[in-house]
């Protein structure tokens, strides 16, 4: 039997953004802190208006080999000791809060190392305000004359805005007097809170232009942090409640004087796919003081605790968010248009995030220590999350971003994927000490400037007429003119106005009839009516020669704006033209970026390429120049063991010159004794035949001839005393005879030797008789030459 497996739920397609959209490379921007003192170590150097230095402190190796080591970081703007409040929010806040007029969203955060100078960048002190409070005021400043009525726009729980008419949002300003239970918006009669009152001077005031007039505008504020991964509202009011008790999580119902704990809020997606807290307070304020005020509530709520980098650290990331609702008017220009799909919704973050730490440094422990560890573990998410955002831009990769892995990033997930611009502040504090945590936060600047976020598409035009609401204006003007000018001055919601004309007419007379011969009364009566009913003839002359008027105005007008439609149609069909061009000449540059991009990115990579060659080949000249020094060596060696065996060779040849010499006199002399027992032999033999013949008497008389004389003796002498000093035999001679070595002794050894032992043993060593042929050939002279010597001594007397 089939069993069909188990359908997957389907996935909610998302919103599918166009692939040519333009992009925009996230505004990375760098504040130097002043030193707290003077005599501290400086880390940091500003080379130009976008490049800074880092340079190690005394005492720290950046490398391997001990040498200081210097880096330079470029930003889009880097911002001195010397820089002021408002020259940073000109350049960094104030196209935000533009953006924000125009339906643009937009996220600013401040980014950095505890005490870098984040939490007084973004909020500022007394007399010199920050971002926050500067973006304010430039929003009020701007929209003050076009607010709408408060709660007339009215969020719903989806984070979606509702419109309400005049007489709902009367109501509910009425509920929210007669309930002193709901909290209330603080009021902008009230005094200002002293800490925040002189913050921004008159002379430092700004404002937006191009601001559309023909527009309702309200402003909705939030303030929520993310502390240890939990996300709390800062703005809500949880008051006890009596009747349902609260109880803590050990199970003690809470006292009637204590407040309950504030409950993480959660994060929600609503039907455009932009994230947002669910059930945040969002309060609706109409002016700078209003919002001072609620942003200091919500501060007095902030985590903030004393570490042993900073004495008041943020503990927690904070979020105050500026949501901007507007819409368009009626055609009459009066009240808003009741079209909840012609309401523009825009938001602007600003985030003061918390500082990376080491607890090394910090010394946290328990409480603080979970702190730091979850602030660095969003932080790290965030550098994550950027990572992977800039390997998809740059190879094409399509890696899913960890946005979930922390509240921060998952809160701005639409920012990056292009609902929005975003810029960063990178704060930094020059001090030798934090060299280490600024590197980091260099390094992840750096990389921050690489990712492009998709730049926000403009807002849809209403297709009402514009200048509804100063024409408007004009018409209320001139009704006010005309009835000043009959004595009464204009009130737009008197309802007595209809009154005022009807009084205008000349009194009734009486009309009661006593006698009924009264000719007076009635004469009388019908001349008062009909001067009533000539000015009534006279006011309604005046009236249609005034509606005549305004409709040839009108008229006059419809033409006007008909030809400044024409006007208008060729203006933008000229415009479209230009946007072609523009168009054009923007994907060119696109495309020339991306080339460059490209080309940079090769660059970069030969670069690395060429500095990576340029070691190997510094290491190897290096290797090169030790095996040339080793080779030298060798050289050097080997010539002084040439010389030293040139020097042996050299004696070696002189001895063996000496010795071959020696040699051949030996074998000299040898020869010369061998000729000579030759001769005694014949000599005996030509004796021993005399002898027989001459007979027994003859031999005795007859004398032996004497020996002669050996002269070679005297020379074999002279030639021994040339002889080297190397240790020989003496007497015994050596001879290589048959592949064997024989020794043998002069003649005058053997004549001391008996002939019947021919092996007797010598000085130098001792010999056999040879048992081969050419051995016995060899010593066959010398046996015989001993026999014969012998012979001779035993015959001699």
């Amino acid at each position: 039997m089939y069993r069909p497996g188990k359908c997957k739920t389907p996935r909610r397609p998302g919103i599918r953004k166009a692939s040519h959209t333009e992009k925009d490379p996230v505004g990375v921007y760098c504040r130097i802190r002043p030193l707290g003192a003077d005599n501290e170590e400086c880390c940091i150097e500003m080379i130009s208006n976008s490049t800074i230095q880092l340079h190690a402190p005394d005492g720290l190796k950046a490398n391997r080999n001990g040498e200081f080591k210097e880096t330079q970081y470029s930003f889009k703007k880097v911002f001195g000791i010397n820089t002021t409040q408002m020259e940073l929010f000109e350049e960094v806040a104030k196209p935000l809060v533009e953006d924000l007029i125009q339906c643009k969203n937009g996220l600013l955060f401040t980014y950095g190392v505890t005490g870098s100078g984040k939490t007084f960048t973004m909020t500022g002190s007394p007399g010199e305000g920050g971002l926050l409070p500067r973006s304010l005021d430039m929003l009020f400043n701007s929209i003050g004359p076009f607010q709408a009525k408060r709660f007339v726009f009215k969020p719903d729980d989806k984070n979606g805005i509702d419109i309400q008419n005049d007489v709902d949002a009367l109501l509910e300003r009425q509920k929210r007097d007669t309930q002193p239970l709901v909290p209330k918006t603080p009021s902008s009669r009230q005094k200002a809170d002293p800490e925040f009152a002189d913050m921004i001077s008159p002379q430092e005031a700004c404002k937006a232009e191009n601001v559309d007039e023909d527009c309702c505008y309200s402003i909705l504020v939030s303030y929520v942090e993310v502390y240890n991964n939990y996300i709390y509202d800062l703005l809500e009011d949880a008051p006890f409640d009596p009747i349902r008790p609260k109880w803590l999580g050990i199970g003690t119902p809470v006292k009637n004087t204590d407040f309950v704990a504030p409950q993480s809020r959660i994060l929600r997606e609503d039907q455009n796919h932009n994230m947002y807290v669910a059930g945040c307070t969002e309060v609706e304020v109409k002016s700078t003081e209003e919002a001072f005020e609620v942003f200091w509530k919500g501060q007095k709520k902030r985590r903030i605790a004393n570490t042993q980098l900073n004495r008041e650290s943020s503990r927690s990331h904070s979020v105050f968010t500026l949501k901007l609702v507007q819409a368009p008017l009626d055609a009459d220009g009066d009240n808003v248009l009741q079209d909840k799909n012609q309401v523009n919704v825009s938001q602007l973050c600003l985030v003061d995030l918390a500082g990376s730490e080491r607890t090394s440094r910090t010394r946290a422990e328990g409480s603080r220590l979970r702190e730091a560890g979850n602030i660095n573990q969003s932080l790290m998410t965030l550098r994550t999350c950027m990572e992977v955002l800039r390997e998809n831009q740059m190879c094409g990769t399509n890696k899913m971003v960890p946005y979930r892995d922390s509240k921060v990033t998952h809160l701005f997930k639409n920012y990056f994927d292009g609902e929005g611009k975003v810029k960063m502040i990178v704060c930094v504090n020059p001090k030798a000490d934090d060299y280490e945590e600024t590197m980091l936060v260099m390094r992840f600047a750096e990389m921050t400037q690489e990712v492009e976020v998709a730049r926000p598409v403009d807002r849809p035009i209403c297709g009402l007429a514009a200048g509804r609401r100063q024409r408007n204006q004009a018409f209320r003007d001139e009704l006010s003119h005309r009835l000043d000018d009959l004595g009464r001055p204009y009130n737009a919601d008197d309802a007595a106005l209809l009154n005022q004309l009807i009084e205008s007419f000349p009194p009734m007379p009486s009309c009661e009839l006593v006698d009924p011969g009264d000719d007076q009364t009635l004469p009388r009566l019908i001349e008062v009516l009909e001067k009533r009913h000539h000015i009534r003839q006279l006011m309604a002359e005046q009236f249609n020669k005034a509606a005549n008027m305004l409709n040839s105005m009108l008229q006059q007008f419809d033409g006007q704006l008909g030809n400044k439609e024409n006007l208008i149609q060729d203006q933008q069909s000229k415009l479209s033209e230009r946007d072609r061009v523009i168009i054009n000449q923007k994907t060119e540059l696109e495309r020339l970026e991306k080339r460059s991009k490209t080309l940079e990115y090769k660059i970069d990579i030969l670069q690395k390429t060429t500095d990576m060659y340029e070691s190997d080949k510094r290491s190897l000249e290096q290797e090169l120049e030790t095996r040339a020094q080793k080779l030298q060596q060798e050289l050097s060696e080997r010539r002084r063991m040439e010389q030293h065996m040139q020097g042996m060779v050299t004696d070696a040849k002189l001895k063996w010159e000496k010795e071959c010499e020696r040699r051949v006199n030996a074998k000299q002399l040898e020869m010369q004794n061998k000729l000579w027992v030759k001769d005694e032999k014949l000599k005996q033999l030509k004796a021993i035949v005399s002898e027989s013949s001459r007979g027994s008497s003859s031999s005795s008389s007859t004398e032996r001839p004497e020996k002669p004389e050996r002269p070679s003796r005297d020379r074999d002498r002279k030639y021994g005393q040339k002889r080297s000093a190397s240790p020989s035999p003496g007497n015994v001679f050596r001879t290589r005879s048959g592949g064997q070595s024989v020794e043998f002794t002069d003649v005058e050894t053997l004549r001391q030797e008996s002939p019947t032992a021919p092996s007797r043993k010598r000085r130098s060593g001792s010999a056999e008789a040879p048992h081969n042929k050419e051995d016995q050939e060899n010593w066959a002279p010398v046996a015989s030459t001993s026999a014969a010597l012998g012979h001779q001594k035993r015959r001699k007397p």
